[in-house]
């Protein structure tokens, strides 16, 4: 069901994470030291083999597609994003594992590829459940879901160990199929 789809508007394109978008992505990840973080994992700019492998094992493996960022005003990479944790037997995949580069936060940027994968997995995939998952701590990203119309569902105490050992607690969001027509409809009108 997934393949190495090209989405794209006038403002960004998401393309399939390859070994050639390496270099981009390591210079997005040390501007703003994003591997540093301690309420996300993005990956080291070591790590970035290994992420790429990974990104083209979920595709091979049909479970979702990682994409690379670019901001076409900018002709740049600015990060990452993945559909992902796809169950299609029951019609749901989560939108995560997102890193931007700290120059185009709050750009909304991060609006327009979501709708772009949204519109994907709503349209074409015909799927009737995206999550988003994020780390309590991360108020930066759950501002960034709301703003999406995606409906916060409750905390998943204790769900992940991070890098530094603290055991994490996470929110749950969603948007359903039905919901849709009308989160699209809000996006558009946010895009204006």
């Amino acid at each position: 069901m997934f393949s190495p789809i090209i989405l794209e508007n006038d403002r960004v394109r998401l393309e399939p994470v390859a070994h050639c978008h390496i270099s981009g992505l390591e210079q997005v990840i040390n501007e703003g030291k994003l591997d540093k973080l301690f309420f996300t994992f993005v990956p080291s700019p070591n790590q970035l083999n290994h992420f790429v492998n990974d990104a083209e094992k979920l595709l091979s493996s049909n479970t979702g597609i990682a994409f690379t960022i670019f901001d076409k005003s900018q002709m740049r990479i600015i990060g990452s994003t993945r559909l992902f944790r796809a169950d299609l037997a029951h019609k749901r995949a989560e939108i995560g594992f997102t890193f931007i580069s700290p120059s185009s936060q709050g750009s909304g940027i991060n609006i327009e590829m979501k709708r772009l994968m949204l519109t994907y997995a709503f349209e074409q995939l015909d799927l009737n459940r995206i999550e988003f998952l994020t780390d309590f701590l991360n108020h930066r990203s759950r501002r960034a879901i709301l703003k999406l119309g995606a409906k916060e569902e409750g905390v998943i105490r204790n769900h992940m160990v991070m890098r530094d050992g603290r055991i994490r607690d996470s929110i749950v969001y969603s948007i359903i199929k039905n919901e849709w027509p009308g989160v699209k409809q809000h996006l558009a009108f946010n895009r204006a």
